[in-house]
């Protein structure tokens, strides 16, 4: 393999850090947002949800829309749109302006994280597919652990200086490029629809993907507020305790990914689902704060069993007509099943705080076998149109 090869595969996974870190960057540093725009912590927070919620919308049509402009430049100008949004948070002199940039980079990012799955799927082959999902898994696991700690660093001298760097690298992938990708089209030799993105067998998977998210890895606030509950512990410990998740993640989205190949897709999400659902129960009842830390932990593992299965189940079945825009349509679903996690589950746990994470724990050992058991008799990709 050539070296502009290996740079243009090396960037390919280093697009997938880009987003979740872009995403959670200034969770640790809304005091600091607040005090420089002169607003509330509260109204600082809203610089997360400007993100997400273009990222989320917008990915429900972003992979087919990239589809049919081109995988290759549609990429690459989500790059570069990523650059200019992140100067205009760099140089924002209000507060409205910096949640535009916010918004901006979470528009971007839309057009960019579903067409690298698929950029992925086509240059790997079939039988190393799930590897490669777990190395991607693995850097979108980074990103997202990573992301309070560099913010939170960076706040310490000046929070711009995030938007900076995540500025600098979305440039560089830029000017790294991508892989080699064929033109995609459908069966007949059409443009991809929006409608062949919706397949069922795309909607389950992605409902699987919002139930592993929201169920699993989306838990992150409830297990702080047991934390300060139950056992009274800081906002730094809690942090902590929180990366957990994400650094197993991290260590074992690869080994994950060879699993995938050997025993299959749907035996991994379904290993995840039963493990992340005994775990999520264990954190919800155990009394013993280290014993808690290390299920949670272990939950990082179960977390990645799901997404990087649902990744290849997608992938595997969808065929190249279209995969752009099954991947943005699972993600959507993957993002919209966390977002909803807090307004769901947050009330559950007021009422009773066992039932806050035994809730969660039932819909993953029930609700993911059932989605998969219906999705196993669904007809083949070629059969449907």
């Amino acid at each position: 393999m050539s070296t502009p090869t290996l740079v243009r595969r090396a960037a390919l996974y280093a697009g997938a850090f880009l987003g979740p870190f872009g995403g959670g960057v200034t969770a640790a540093m809304l005091p600091e947002l607040g005090v420089h725009f002169r607003v509330s912590t509260g109204t600082a927070s809203t610089s997360i949800t400007a993100y997400l919620l273009p990222f989320a919308a917008l990915m429900l049509v972003s992979g087919t829309l990239g589809e049919r402009w081109g995988r290759r430049r549609t990429v690459l100008c989500g790059y570069a749109a990523y650059v200019v949004a992140s100067a205009v948070c760099v140089l924002a002199p209000t507060w409205t302006l910096f949640l535009t940039g916010r918004a901006l980079q979470g528009a971007a990012n839309a057009f960019t994280t579903p067409l690298l799955l698929a950029v992925l799927a086509g240059a790997v082959e079939p039988d190393r597919l799930g590897r490669a999902l777990g190395w991607f898994g693995s850097f979108q696991a980074a990103g997202q652990t990573s992301a309070p700690l560099v913010g939170g660093l960076a706040a310490e001298v000046d929070f711009r200086l995030a938007f900076v760097g995540v500025g600098v690298v979305a440039l560089l992938l830029g000017l790294a490029g991508l892989p080699p990708t064929p033109v995609t089209a459908s069966a007949d030799g059409r443009r991809p629809s929006l409608r062949s993105a919706w397949r069922p067998v795309v909607i389950r998977a992605g409902l699987v993907a919002a139930l592993g998210w929201g169920c699993l890895a989306g838990l992150n606030f409830l297990l702080a507020l047991r934390l300060e509950d139950t056992f009274a512990i800081g906002p730094g410990a809690r942090g902590l305790v929180l990366t957990g998740l994400g650094v197993a993640g991290i260590l074992t989205a690869r080994m994950i990914g060879g699993a995938v190949d050997r025993v299959g897709a749907r035996r991994c999400v379904l290993a995840g689902a039963v493990s992340g659902a005994l775990l999520i129960a264990g954190v919800g009842i155990v009394p013993v704060l280290w014993i808690v830390v290390a299920l949670w932990t272990l939950a990082g593992v179960s977390s990645q069993l799901v997404l990087v299965g649902v990744n290849a189940l997608v992938l595997g079945d969808v065929g190249p007509g279209n995969t752009g825009g099954a991947m943005s349509v699972v993600q959507a679903l993957r993002f919209g099943g966390g977002s909803f996690a807090p307004v769901g589950i947050t009330p559950i746990y007021h009422a009773d705080p066992i039932a806050g994470f035994l809730v969660p724990a039932g819909l993953l050992a029930a609700g993911v076998p059932a989605l998969l058991a219906t999705r196993r008799h669904a007809p083949a990709p070629e059969t449907i149109r």
